[in-house]
């Protein structure tokens, strides 16, 4: 296997600025996948992708290119190992390990949008990576475009000439050829001994019930073969390999992996847990590991708990064999809470929990009940002792509580200078600090801020997407714990605490909080036989209260006449029933009405 025709390289973009789309035209150009094979967003495989238009999973694919020349048809035939990556902040890890793989980038920018606050994030950890960068605008063919802006704009962040920015519309395939071509010519070989010993960097993983664990890799060193013993540096685990191959993009069995390739590696491993993302697979347990990528912090925790309480295990090899794929994603196997045995897992965002979420109702088939997301607090008792509390349930009594610390991020948001004020005056409803506010060009403003994390996940997304028209992009940082006053606001339905509605929220704004949740339950909660009580209380202290009136049935319709007290002892009956029904009954809340709350 010859490194010097071996080009490895990913795209990376804000969210729908076109990366899935340039990949199809990159596959088609390649003849990778046949005509009639073909579709749009050829390389987002799940549904929840298509659905939703973005792309969650990181998808590798090799492709067979010889660029334009004069003998082109005698020039040597690339091989390009493509990395289609997603956009969202949410899924930035998916990011990381792409460009851990690689030692290329096309970087893309919508014509229409310009730079955005993800494309900034992007930028700086290939640039850590001392990744080679080849600058594209995309959507040129856009009515909307403001092509030469946007390539004056992405040339002064690269320190570059407008030349050398590709002007594409990948969607009409103008200049993509040309961009292919550039990738051969700029991106460099890898490099790595064919003749050392095997070490490989394992980047994504799935589990396949014959074959194990599926380790996608970057073959560092030396070559593997499907026969070969390996190690895995981290675990301590060790196997015999039982096929490698490429994808194509599906996966395709291969006589053997040699070093600068990515591909997979079927390990026959049927723990998940003995094979991590980040770790080196080895010809031999004393080798060296490679240096790998740090797993980020989570900052968004939910509790899920099956309905069905025989469900359990089942839900817990879901979240194995999910964590196998995506391990920022986390989870407690011991965590026992108020609705039963349960899981605390910890997500990258809102989204991220509701794709996991999503994915185990879809593929495992086990409907859950989903706690209120939270982040993760520092709370000081009386007792001088210190604990992290994830979850509302993990809550001490109030009064238990001495000091307590909540997580403070850093907020990069760039939007137009027309929706300024709409931007600060939303921000200042959220407990933000102002930190700069700086032009950088294009029409285009970058505005810090140092706000609580609580806040970033709680909606602020959705409402800056409307206070702005979809013209404004964020990006945040954990950055420090700073001192708070915070309560655990609780909800009680017809009498009975529901844990999985539990929140933190400042002293100040309980009332309100409670108000608006008792509001939502009402019109959410379907109405039963007898009338419930929806209350939200502090420490037991009911600050906030909504009723469900009962639903009626008319006892009196088979009457058709005769004295008015027969019509009295059949209201009169229906009234004693609803009583002993509301004394003795009990809601249950579908799982769908917690999902519609968590999004208010």
């Amino acid at each position: 296997m010859n490194q010097e025709t071996i080009r490895n390289f990913c795209i990376i973009a804000h969210i729908d600025h076109g990366k899935s789309t340039l990949a199809d035209r990159f596959l088609e150009l390649t003849q990778t996948i046949e005509r009639r094979k073909m579709r749009e967003q050829f390389l987002d495989q799940m549904d929840l992708e298509r659905e939703k238009g973005i792309t969650i999973k990181m998808q590798p694919v090799r492709m067979l290119w010889r660029p334009d020349s004069p003998e082109r048809s005698e020039g040597p035939e690339y091989i390009l190992n493509l990395i289609d990556t997603p956009g969202h902040a949410d899924f930035s890890y998916e990011v990381s390990r792409s460009l851990a793989a690689v030692e290329g980038a096309v970087l893309l920018v919508d014509a229409t949008k310009g730079i955005q606050a993800q494309t900034l994030a992007h930028l700086r950890e290939a640039q850590k990576l001392d990744l080679v960068l080849i600058p594209a605008v995309n959507k040129i063919d856009s009515p909307l475009a403001r092509t030469e802006e946007v390539v004056v704009e992405v040339s002064k962040l690269l320190q570059c000439e407008p030349k050398e920015v590709f002007r594409i519309s990948a969607k009409e395939g103008t200049n993509v050829k040309e961009l292919l071509d550039s990738v051969v010519a700029r991106v460099p070989c890898p490099k790595g001994g064919y003749e050392k010993r095997f070490r490989a960097l394992i980047f994504d993983s799935h589990f396949d019930a014959f074959k194990g664990v599926i380790a996608f890799v970057r073959v560092v060193d030396g070559s593997i073969k499907g026969t070969d013993k390996i190690f895995f540096l981290g675990t301590k685990a060790e196997a015999f390999c039982k096929e490698v191959g490429y994808f194509l993009p599906q996966e395709a069995s291969a006589p053997v992996l040699c070093a600068g390739e990515i591909g997979y590696v079927a390990t026959g491993v049927k723990e998940p847990s003995q094979v991590r993302i980040g770790d080196t697979i080895s010809a031999s347990q004393g080798a060296e590991p490679i240096p790998g990528f740090e797993v980020p912090n989570p900052v968004v925790f939910v509790s899920l708990y099956p309905q069905d309480s025989d469900d359990f295990d089942i839900l817990k090899d879901a979240l194995l064999k999910l964590h196998l794929q995506d391990p920022s994603f986390t989870f407690d196997l011991e965590a026992k809470e108020a609705l039963g045995r349960g899981f605390r897992c910890g997500f990258l965002g809102v989204l991220h929990s509701e794709i996991i979420t999503e994915r185990v109702k879809r593929e495992f088939r086990i409907e859950m009940v989903i706690s209120r997301p939270s982040v993760e607090f520092i709370l000081e008792t009386q007792d001088g002792k210190t604990q992290s509390v994830k979850t509302p349930a993990e809550w001490p009594e109030q009064h238990l509580v001495k000091a307590m610390k909540e997580p403070w991020a850093e907020l990069q948001i760039i939007t137009p200078p027309a929706f300024l004020s709409n931007t600060i005056q939303l921000l200042q409803g959220f407990e933000a600090e102002q930190k700069e506010v700086q032009d950088i060009g294009d029409n285009k403003l970058l505005l810090r801020y140092f706000m609580p994390l609580r806040e970033i996940v709680g909606g602020l997304y959705e409402n800056l997407k409307n206070a702005t028209q979809g013209m404004a992009s964020m990006d945040y940082q954990f950055k420090e714990f700073r001192e708070a006053s915070l309560v655990k606001l609780e909800f009680l339905v017809a009498g009975v605490a529901e844990e999985a509605l539990s929140v933190i929220v400042p002293r100040d704004k309980a009332y309100l909080e409670g108000k608006l949740i008792v509001e939502k339950l009402k019109e959410l909660l379907p109405k039963q036989l007898f009338e419930v009580a929806l209350q939200a209380a502090i420490g037991g202290k009911i600050i906030a209260r909504e009723t469900i009136a009962a639903r009626r049935r008319d006892v009196t319709a088979p009457l058709y006449g005769g004295d008015v007290t027969r019509k009295n002892k059949l209201l009169e009956r229906q009234k004693k029933g609803k009583k002993e029904m509301k004394e003795k009954g009990k809601v249950i809340i579908p799982s769908r009405v917690f999902l519609d709350i968590f999004r208010t």
